[in-house]
């Protein structure tokens, strides 16, 4: 696997991980909110944007990721319920997949990226985290 797919690749595991714990209780799942904000920033402001500008053209599956990064962050707004729980594993397993597989966003970014894909690889590992709205 490449660079930027094994760094974001783990961050959707240890999401994965958090999530599943997330009906535990709140620090669980803050946890999960958290990091899935920050993994979400990772790719609309860094990743997505600099494949992008030296490529001089959109990503392919960047306008359907993004349509699963709005519908994530939505569901990240109300208290967390079961059925809130059961909505994000359910986009969130085809949506890692449409990003990790072979051709899929990753793969297609570092592409783009060509020989600038190891400094976005540190700006990734840099990121910031985005603080959550209160519920």
């Amino acid at each position: 696997m490449s660079p930027i797919t094994t760094f974001l690749g783990s961050d959707h595991r240890l999401l994965d991980a958090l999530l599943s714990r997330a009906s535990e209780g709140d620090d669980a799942y803050e946890a999960f909110r958290r990091g899935l904000l920050k993994h979400i920033g990772m790719e609309e402001v860094i990743l997505i944007p600099a494949a992008k500008k030296i490529s001089g053209r959109a990503v392919a599956l960047a306008l359907k990721v993004r349509l699963d990064h709005g519908a994530l962050t939505a569901l990240l707004i109300p208290t967390p319920t079961r059925n809130i729980l059961d909505a994000i594993h359910t986009i969130l397993a085809p949506h890692n997949l449409l990003e990790e597989n072979k051709g899929g966003l990753y793969m297609s970014c570092e592409a783009a990226l060509g020989d600038e894909a190891a400094e976005v690889l540190r700006a990734l590992e840099r990121a910031p985290e985005i603080p959550p709205a209160a519920h």
